[in-house]
């Protein structure tokens, strides 16, 4: 479906990876996961939907890494970063490659399912 929300997780964690896809799935979210940015990129459609869930350390190519390389290829999903840290000047070149959220690890269930919610149904005040 063209217009289905995916939720596209990247984290090099498989243990946060994979936790994260089972509690997606399990309020009937679709889910993509990736072990790196760079296995996101390689397989990411040209027309992408949906929302961007990824670690901000990474080997290779980091979480602001992979910001500036969609950008530079044209596409703006919104996206949350995951963060053991985040420095106001870190968190400034984030928010202008489309970081629309800093989700702080280990992260609430309740935190990251309000955040999705809120970017599936932007404007919708039951999106939580």
């Amino acid at each position: 479906m063209a217009d289905e929300f995916i939720i596209h997780i990247i984290d090099d964690d498989d243990a946060v990876r994979d936790s994260l896809a089972i509690l997606l799935r399990s309020q009937d979210m679709a889910v993509r996961t990736y072990a790196s940015a760079e296995e996101f990129l390689d397989r990411l459609p040209v027309q992408a939907a949906g929302c961007i869930v990824t670690d901000l350390q990474m080997p290779r190519v980091d979480g602001l890494e992979l910001l500036r390389r969609l950008t530079a290829r044209g596409l703006r999903l919104p996206v949350i970063l995951m963060t053991g840290r985040a420095g106001t000047g870190m968190a400034a070149d984030a928010r202008r490659h489309g970081v629309a959220h800093f989700i702080q690890k280990p992260f609430d269930a309740e935190v990251m399912l309000a955040a999705i919610r809120g970017l599936a149904a932007p404007g919708d005040p039951a999106a939580g």
